[in-house]
């Protein structure tokens, strides 16, 4: 293998067992981007890295036979994954299971699937706190009135604020995101309502928020925000019937997937002054010049950044080291998301570029 295609490692002393390889092919993230050089360092210390990025698809085959882990998520049907015969775990730092890996034979063959959703949690809940602080209060929409010399002083321009402080809330999913926002909302101290049917309800007490039924959630909730991941059951579970639950005047908020609402449907209402609402995720990414959300009033508009920041991409890599030094020890991974074989098949997560 050409000297250029292999990290520098230092050299081992002679009878010491080779390192295990461990094979870079992170896109569409890039090593350096989720790797600091004290991270990259220390991989490399433990293991004999092969960054793949950018290379030919032919030399991940070359790896396979020898790879002890795959840092990425490049199409790995059985085939391929039979002729991994050392491999032991796969971690996905995309932030998605997509379906281009057959998840049944690696847990067949003992191989950890691990993914970095942990290292997005806490950016996308205070973005989502964030979002709701805005819709509470007119924060974007005033200062876009000002600036154009609209602007209404004192309670003119107050009319439609709310507090978050002791308000009944709805949290759709309690995975990362959840878990990551319930201690945001704590100093508010609201009532917190979640609806996830993953969830026994003693999980959701033992976390000191209310389990409820879909349609209980949306029809207490002031601020209902959207934090579930896409999935069988999931896709467009927001729908008209739904959306009409939520309560006139609602402050709602979708950090999560796109897949999970009706995006017309969901328009439809914010255009009518149902209720407000913020949004980060969309059903096609970049969102067309000309779409109407643009320009509608009672939506604020994030372009899907509420996770990707660099101090959540370093501790992806960070989150790889750490789990791939266990998994070299024989200990089970204790940073990333591990794929259950029972869940990984049915999510439908679309690529995020």
């Amino acid at each position: 293998m050409p000297a250029t295609d292999r990290q520098e490692s230092a050299a081992t002393a002679p009878g010491t067992p080779p390192k295990p390889l461990v094979v870079l092919r992170p896109a569409p993230q890039k090593t350096d981007r989720i790797f600091t050089p004290d991270t990259l360092n220390l991989l490399n210390e433990a293991f004999d890295v092969v960054d793949l990025s950018g290379r030919p698809e032919a030399e991940l085959d070359a790896h396979l036979p020898d790879a002890f882990a795959i840092v990425g998520q490049p199409d790995l049907p059985r085939e391929r994954l039979l002729r991994a015969g050392k491999l032991r775990a796969l971690l996905n730092v995309e932030g998605n299971f997509f379906p281009n890996v057959d998840y049944a034979t690696c847990h067949e063959r003992g191989v950890h699937v691990l993914g970095c959703g942990p290292a997005y949690a806490q950016a996308v809940a205070e973005h989502a706190l964030g979002l709701a602080l805005d819709l509470a209060r007119g924060i974007s929409r005033e200062d876009r009135a000002f600036r154009a010399g609209r602007e209404s002083y004192v309670f003119a321009g107050t009319q439609d604020s709310i507090l978050l402080r002791h308000a009944d809330v709805g949290l759709i999913g309690f995975g990362n995101l959840g878990r990551a926002l319930r201690p945001l909302l704590a100093p508010f101290a609201p009532t917190i309502r979640v609806y996830d049917p993953w969830l026994p309800d003693a999980v959701l007490r033992g976390h000191d928020v209310l389990p409820a039924t879909l349609a209980e959630t949306l029809e207490a909730s002031r601020f209902l925000f959207v934090l579930a991941t896409v999935t069988s059951e999931s896709e467009h579970l927001l729908g008209p019937a739904e959306l009409d639950r939520i309560p006139s005047g609602a402050r709602v908020v979708l950090v999560s997937r796109a897949a999970v609402v009706d995006y017309d449907a969901l328009l439809d209402r914010v255009a009518d002054g149902r209720f407000l609402a913020g949004v980060d995720v969309w059903p096609e990414e970049p969102l067309a010049a000309g779409h109407r959300a643009r320009g509608m009033e009672g939506l604020v508009l994030s372009p899907h950044r509420a996770g990707g920041i660099p101090q959540a991409f370093t501790e992806i890599g960070r989150m790889v080291l750490d789990d791939l030094r266990l998994v070299q020890r024989g200990m089970p991974p204790a940073r990333m998301q591990v794929a259950a074989p029972e869940l990984v098949g049915r999510y439908r997560n679309r690529p995020v570029s």
